[in-house]
């Protein structure tokens, strides 16, 4: 990695760490209306949003790192225009925390500099070795987000518009993997992702 890739890499990684990516899509609450939430019920927001917003930097961070290892341009292109939609999420997510009066996971340079270098692996492993890793972090991400649909307060319908659209976006993501030619991760590795995003999940929806 040249000493301009290395320093464009640390800008991308500031950025997306403290907060600095700027959507180019609105988010799809901009015209839903704020509902009263109790304090209960914001505080349960603001963990899930949060938790959420985490997994928009892992994204980041995995979708660039694949990028600059991957092998083919056509490949490096297929993630950084996924990469472009999740900055879109990761702006959505971190407004929708303000607004709830909380902040970002205080552990988001650890979680981007762990997803960065699980990314780099699964670059290096291979083509359909990467998109495979990508359909299954997609999968896993899909039945996370339907998850909260679940679990947000029902009144607090601005949160919800934001997941479901994430929702469809990874959706589409992971189907586009698939079609270029992905190859199914071994269960082992499956589980083993599942396990790391449960430690993930449940540590950054308090910190």
């Amino acid at each position: 990695m040249s000493i301009d890739t290395l320093i464009k890499e640390f800008d991308r990684a500031l950025r997306v760490v403290f907060g600095a990516s700027r959507a180019q899509q609105n988010s799809p609450a901009v015209t839903v209306p704020e509902e009263m939430l109790s304090e209960r019920d914001q505080r349960r927001s603001a963990g899930l949003m949060r938790v959420n917003h985490v997994g928009e930097v892992c994204a980041q961070a995995l979708y660039s790192a694949q990028a600059q290892f991957a092998r083919s341009d056509k490949l490096r292109q297929q993630f950084v225009m996924a990469g472009k939609d999740e900055v879109d999420h990761l702006a959505w997510t971190a407004q929708r925390l303000q607004e709830l009066g909380s902040h970002a996971s205080l552990l988001n340079p650890l979680w981007y500099a762990g997803a960065y270098v699980m990314g780099a692996l699964a670059a290096r492993a291979g083509e359909n070795q990467s998109l495979g890793f990508v359909v299954e972090t997609e999968r896993q991400v899909e039945a996370h987000l339907e998850s909260h649909l679940n679990s947000l307060p029902a009144q607090d319908a601005k949160s919800r518009a934001i997941v479901m659209q994430m929702r469809d976006d990874e959706a589409r993501h992971g189907a586009e993997a698939q079609a270029l030619g992905a190859e199914q991760m071994p269960k082992p590795l499956q589980y083993a992702m599942a396990g790391v995003a449960k430690v993930m999940t449940t540590t950054a929806y308090y910190i």
